[in-house]
């Protein structure tokens, strides 16, 4: 842009200070905004009302009303040409084939021949009826016309004018000739008026069957939220999965699509329904469509289970209420109901529900158990809930190990007779010989004679996958976490799950994200009853629940991390599951640590007292007598052979070993000699602190070691 200078003094003065030339900058006003040309206002414009959103519906419901009424008519003409020729029965022989049921294709195929002979003769009546048609038209004019004039004569005769003769057939022919003048007034505008309510027929018949493009439908309809499931949109579901070979087969079967489907019945808060799938489709392609098909269903993925029930080429489907799995299921019956006693041989532990909203309850009895899941999903409450109910049979012994610490199983304090809590090195270490206590305890009572009855003991360890992680080794160079043929904590879980069923010595272990490294192959396959949580990829569902569950239809996978809290993918036999299947999906009870303190004092009113022990005694120098004294704890009066269950978990190395021989030795040489109270030899608390003060006032001090 050019500058204009001006000077403000004249041209021929001398140029002085004061009179220096000031320079002024005029800078001129920018030039006009360019027009814009007409083509790219209206571009703008257009632009603009087709992004508006009353623009939009307007679009959508032109497009929605024409559709409607143009494919209200290619469904006219469909049923037209369905009631005209055979293509029903075809289809429904093409169903019947492709579904393999060839009984169903021969009766259709029977039916087809029957409405082809029944349309043959129609037709043929139809070239004879123009001849017969004339002759009962003559004949009834004739009558017609006879009776026209009897009725005239009559009347003629009546009146006494032989005009009235004729009267009648005069106001007959007067009738049809204004019935004549009305279809002439009329006829015009029916030419004109008949179209428009033609297609007005034809706009009902698509309105009523949404026969429109989903982007062009209303809002509540095209959301399909809650939508019931029928047998058609099952069938749409299938054939828009993506799978060519299903498509083809669906298309060739027509409407009788459906016959690919079972009974659609109501199961808990959905539905469920078998589908029978057509030759050349396998069961595992439908599977692994699961979102699609959900989406379909206008469900989401958590919505809708795929499964593999016994029959073959069939898929089991369980499409939920939508929102119904984000409810609760409610409390658990151990907490309404304060009179709840357990049975480990023949009870059943109330867990939740199944997805048909059907009580699941499971049993324990003889079952090593293994929970798994990713981290804060409801492990340790879902574990902690079968021991609750389990802790209510009084004949049931507890050894547990929590490993992270936090106080999860605290409210066991007073009843398990082993309660170790904490997540270092030194914890694993107590858990470990706590582990090997219990199968010393195993040892004992399989060299016990034939057919002795053994209570029920339960070694229970939450975290399990800190003991396989750790790193620590004892004096030895053994390790006490891996995998390794040394390795202790591994080792000693091994020997509980080869025999430990055989005399009632089972085997809980909870463990989040299982890997090979932190939950060993042979220690998740040597678990009954296994049971996982949300998890984050596939092989992790397989090592949680093995392969068979997951190929079963098993998808711990899919569940939503935090949404499903609580919710198990449970593969044992111990629950009841359906027929075919492998697993089952449990929603189970939530109990909170108030609601499972009361159920554990009700646990501890039922035995005669229970000291708990919250560490190991690897101490060479041991005192039986007060031992004995300790593993008694306040209750007036012990089994022997639970005073002998106590002193082996209590110190493996020194106890372990005895016998009813070696604990009545010690009494006898005491003066507390074990008797007989209702039939069993027991321990009286009174007479070995007797002994004890005894034994202190005369200066000796035993140091058995």
């Amino acid at each position: 842009m050019s500058e204009n200078v001006v000077h403000l003094h004249k041209p021929t003065d001398p140029p002085t200070p004061d009179t220096a030339p000031t320079v002024l900058t005029v800078v001129p006003d920018a030039p006009p905004a360019r027009p814009v040309p007409l083509w790219v206002r209206s571009g703008r414009a257009v632009k603009t009302a087709v992004t508006h959103e009353k623009t939009r519906a307007t679009v959508r419901a032109a497009a929605r009303h024409a559709s409607y009424t143009f494919n209200g008519g290619r469904i006219v003409a469909r049923r037209t040409w369905d009631g005209r020729t055979g293509s029903r029965y075809e289809r429904m022989i093409r169903a019947a084939e492709a579904a393999g049921n060839l009984e169903a294709a021969e009766e259709w195929e029977e039916r087809l021949q029957r409405f082809r002979t029944a349309r043959h003769h129609r037709r043929m009546d139809l070239l004879h009826s123009p001849v017969e048609a004339a002759k009962v038209e003559a004949v009834g004019a004739g009558m017609s016309v006879g009776v026209l004039v009897a009725l005239g004569i009559v009347m003629a005769l009546n009146t006494g004018h032989v005009g009235d003769v004729i009267t009648p057939l005069t106001a007959t022919i007067d009738f049809i000739a204004l019935l004549i003048r009305i279809v002439q007034i009329v006829w015009g505008p029916a030419l004109t008026i008949g179209p428009f309510l033609a297609l007005l027929a034809l706009w009902s018949v698509g309105r009523k069957q949404h026969a429109a493009p989903a982007w062009a439908l209303p809002a509540n309809v095209r959301s399909g939220e809650g939508e019931p499931i029928t047998p058609s949109i099952v069938v749409k579901a299938l054939r828009d999965l993506g799978v060519p070979a299903l498509a083809r087969a669906i298309k060739e079967m027509g409407d009788a699509g459906a016959s690919m489907l079972g009974p659609i019945t109501i199961a808990g808060c959905g539905v469920e329904v078998d589908v029978t799938l057509p030759s050349g489709v396998s069961t595992n392609e439908v599977q692994n469509k699961r979102r699609k098909l959900a989406e379909n269903l206008t469900r989401h993925e958590h919505e809708v289970f795929i499964t593999i029930p016994q029959a073959a080429r069939t898929v089991r489907l369980w499409i939920a209420d939508s929102g119904a799995l984000d409810e609760s299921i409610g409390p658990s019956p151990l907490v309404t109901d304060e009179t709840m006693t357990a049975d480990y041989t023949k009870g059943r532990a109330p867990w939740g529900q199944d997805l048909r909203g059907d009580a699941a309850a499971l049993s324990l009895y003889q079952r090593h158990l293994l929970i798994t899941g990713l981290s804060n999903q409801g492990k340790t409450v879902a574990l902690r809930s079968l021991a609750l109910w389990l802790s209510l049979d009084k004949s049931v012994q507890f050894l547990m190990g929590d490993l992270k610490g936090v106080g999860d199983w605290a409210m066991f304090d007073g009843l398990a007779t082993t309660l170790i809590q904490g997540p270092t090195d030194e914890h694993v270490i107590q858990v470990t010989e706590m582990v090997e206590g219990a199968v010393d305890e195993m040892n004992r009572r399989i060299q016990a004679p034939p057919g002795t009855v053994f209570p029920p003991l339960i070694v229970l360890v939450d975290e399990a996958q800190v003991a396989f992680m750790c790193p620590a080794k004892d004096a030895d160079k053994r390790p006490y976490g891996g995998s390794k043929a040394n390795s202790r904590y591994f080792m000693a879980v091994r020997k509980i799950h080869n025999q430990g069923r055989a005399v009632n010595v089972l085997m809980w272990q909870g463990t989040q994200d299982p890997t090979n490294e932190n939950l060993p192959k042979l220690v998740r396959e040597g678990a009954h009853t296994r049971a996982s949580l949300a998890l984050g990829t596939e092989s992790q569902a397989r090592m949680a629940l093995g392969d068979k569950a997951v190929d079963g239809g098993a998808a711990p996978n899919l569940l939503r991390p935090g949404l499903d809290r609580g919710t198990l993918v449970v593969a044992s036999d111990g629950i009841t599951i359906p027929a075919g299947q492998s697993s089952i999906t449990v929603r189970t009870h939530y109990i909170d640590d108030d609601a499972a303190q009361a159920i554990t004092d009700r646990a501890k009113a039922l035995r005669d007292g229970v000291t708990t022990l919250h560490s190991i005694d690897r101490g060479e120098d041991h005192d039986p007598l007060i031992d004995i004294f300790d593993v008694i704890g306040t209750t007036a009066r012990v089994r022997t052979k639970d005073v002998l269950a106590r002193l082996a978990t209590l110190n493996a190395d020194a106890y372990g070993g005895w016998s009813f021989i070696d604990l009545k030795r010690v009494l006898d040489d005491a003066g507390a000699e074990p008797y007989k109270s209702d039939g069993v030899m027991v321990v009286a608390r009174d007479r070995v602190a007797r002994a004890l003060a005894n034994r202190d006032t005369d200066g000796s001090a035993s140091a058995d070691g």
